[in-house]
């Protein structure tokens, strides 16, 4: 049975309007005036609508920052914030979502940006709903973030002083409402300059130090040694992954220059460590193993970010059983569960805001197969009202 005010047709409408508009990482300024423009018809007040300075800080010509609405709310309650990002991978291009039973889908060779489009919607339909309804609702924050598919950018950059100290989080990225996520792993992503010394290949190749050599030595020592892919280690896991090698620019030169790509992963922070370690060392040894005529070796220069933190709340955590009272209330047992995936709620715990990350009906991202199930998407829309409905009852 659905929330007795929670219009079905118009929420599905919703979400098949932000469906066709693309908004790539750092291009999310449509998404965010379309969400403006349907906040304020509503009835949000244009003062309670601002954009932050993230781009500013993450660079690479972002168009815009984190789109962040405060709500003073009309009741007492903790402050809750709603999260979503805006934007989508590059497969989304040229999307034309058209609807397939209980499913939107795309029409062509693309993919649907169910992944966060679904989120945009739900939220939105949360705040039409309360307001059209003069439905009490304690103090919100909405955060629309930019740059999740990228590096999850906005969430890392957002200042807490903006988003009003939230007593809560509930970010919407996943696909069963009935799986809150309160858990994800961390990840390292990290980028080895592998300097070797050019020669002619044909003439003396010995007068040379292949760089393309050394990364292979490198990636063969880091896979021997166990440290390659899905790593089980003493009882501790995590992954690996080389993403990206280029370098060369002729078959008749000994390559002097390659440049290699990867990240490591785990739930673990030691782990995590201990991986990325690992194939600091696998290149060190492998730039000193490769010589040239005269001795001469290598040369490597590694750098490595922490992508992401890890982070795992108990499941007798207050935002967990807010979440799952609330699910209980629509007659759906929640499912705690931990992700291997990066989140914005990665970055929102980190900063001090208890997070969970709940579905609203995305399945099959960045890829042709992605679909919006809107039965679980409908069912995720009652789950926020009903999230703020027992935070005023509070």
């Amino acid at each position: 049975m659905s929330h007795p005010h929670l219009d079905l047709a118009h929420a599905e409408q919703t979400l098949l309007d932000l469906l066709k508009i693309p908004g790539l990482s750092g291009r999310e300024r449509q998404v965010a005036d379309h969400l403006i423009s349907e906040l304020k018809i509503a009835g949000v007040d244009a003062q309670w609508i601002f954009e932050d300075d993230a781009h500013t800080r993450i660079g690479r010509d972002f168009e815009m920052g984190n789109l962040i609405v405060k709500l003073p709310g009309t009741s007492e309650g903790p402050r809750l914030m709603f999260s979503g990002h805006m934007d989508t991978v590059p497969l989304v291009r040229g999307v034309q979502p058209k609807k397939e039973g209980n499913r939107f889908v795309s029409q062509g060779d693309t993919a649907l940006g169910a992944d966060n489009r679904t989120a945009c919607a739900a939220i939105l339909t949360l705040v039409q709903t309360l307001l059209n309804n003069d439905k009490p609702y304690p103090p919100m924050t909405l955060l629309f973030t930019v740059g999740e598919e990228i590096g999850l950018f906005g969430a890392k950059e957002v200042k807490m002083s903006d988003l009003g100290n939230p007593e809560w989080g509930f970010n919407i990225d996943s696909g069963d409402p009935a799986r809150a996520i309160i858990g994800a792993i961390g990840a390292h992503r990290w980028q080895v300059g592998v300097k070797g010394i050019s020669a002619h290949a044909g003439v003396h190749p010995d007068h040379g130090v292949s760089a393309a050599l050394i990364a292979a030595r490198a990636i063969t020592e880091i896979s021997e040694k166990g440290y390659f892919g899905l790593i089980e280690k003493d009882g501790k896991k995590g992954t690996s992954n080389v993403g990206v090698i280029a370098g060369g620019e002729a078959s008749n030169q000994v390559t002097d220059f390659v440049k290699v790509t990867g990240e490591s992963r785990s739930h673990d922070p030691e782990f995590l460590t201990e991986i990325t370690e690992n194939v600091l060392l696998a290149f060190e040894n492998a730039a000193a193993s490769v010589q040239d005529n005269r001795g001469r070796t290598g040369v490597i220069n590694f750098n490595f970010q922490a992508d992401y933190h890890a982070f795992r709340m108990e499941e007798d955590h207050p935002v967990v059983q807010a979440t799952s009272k609330a699910l209980a209330k629509l007659g759906i047992t929640c499912l705690p569960e931990v992700t291997n995936g990066g989140l914005d709620a990665n970055f929102l715990n980190v900063k001090g805001i208890p997070t969970v990350t709940l579905g609203a009906g995305q399945h099959n991202p960045h890829t042709v197969d992605e679909y919006a199930d809107i039965p679980e998407y409908l069912t995720c829309c009652e789950l926020l009202l009903q999230i703020v409905e027992d935070a005023v009852a509070r």
